[in-house]
């Protein structure tokens, strides 16, 4: 028989400029679009955690809840988060990294019209990120009643904020003045003053919390 030259059938050997790059970059491109996917369902699944949480309160709040308003499904919610405090957990740190943001932008201190009012906007920025949040910070007040870890975050939440503004204070505090007490009995003021306001307690102005606020704490830093 006489053996005709070349192979029998097509070869499969990858030919130089052929599929294998487009396969490559599938490969590659796949797992960045289920990273992004992830995100995407992750932070809807926080989303609506935060919202639940302002409707109906921290011990109110069930899975069903969250995964309803998200659109997916409780095996979905388990890949994300053990249980709804882990989900409460995740939404307590992203406010913990806001607060710390804030704590960093406070400028130094300084007497006069031009300080106090430089430290009124500061607070003020307090303010709305308080109220951006509230959901979460009145969440983690009822939990502080019932003694559960999510209280508990939020109150290191605050006493991280805390220590991050008691370097300013300490920078102008006269020598009578503890530093670390004064900012813990203004960041208390400050705290409760919004907390009062967002459950109704209170009926106070945004703008009326900011001005008395930096008012009081720079008399008592520089003298009425």
């Amino acid at each position: 028989m006489t053996r005709t030259s070349g192979p029998a059938y097509p070869s499969r050997v990858p030919r130089a400029g052929g599929s294998q790059p487009a396969a490559r970059r599938r490969a590659e491109t796949e797992p960045r679009e289920l990273r992004a996917r992830g995100r995407d369902t992750r932070r809807r699944l926080l989303d609506a955690g935060e919202s639940v949480l302002d409707a109906k309160g921290y011990h109110a709040t069930r899975v069903d809840d969250v995964v309803k308003l998200a659109r997916t499904s409780h095996g979905t919610f388990y890949l994300y988060f053990a249980n709804k405090e882990d989900l409460f957990r995740a939404l307590t740190v992203e406010v913990a990294h806001e607060m710390q943001q804030l704590a960093e932008t406070l400028e130094p201190l300084h007497a006069g019209a031009t300080g106090r009012a430089r430290l009124q906007r500061w607070i003020r920025r307090f303010v709305d990120l308080y109220r951006e949040h509230s959901a979460v910070i009145r969440a983690w007040t009822e939990a502080e009643i019932g003694g559960s870890e999510f209280g508990r975050l939020g109150t290191d939440l605050l006493t991280q904020f805390t220590s991050v503004i008691v370097g300013r204070v300490a920078e102008v505090s006269p020598p009578d003045l503890d530093p670390a007490i004064a900012t813990l009995a203004v960041v208390a003021m400050l705290e409760r003053l919004n907390y009062y306001a967002l459950t109704e307690q209170v009926s106070v102005d945004p703008d009326a919390i900011a001005a008395t606020v930096a008012r009081v704490t720079h008399a008592a830093l520089f003298g009425a």
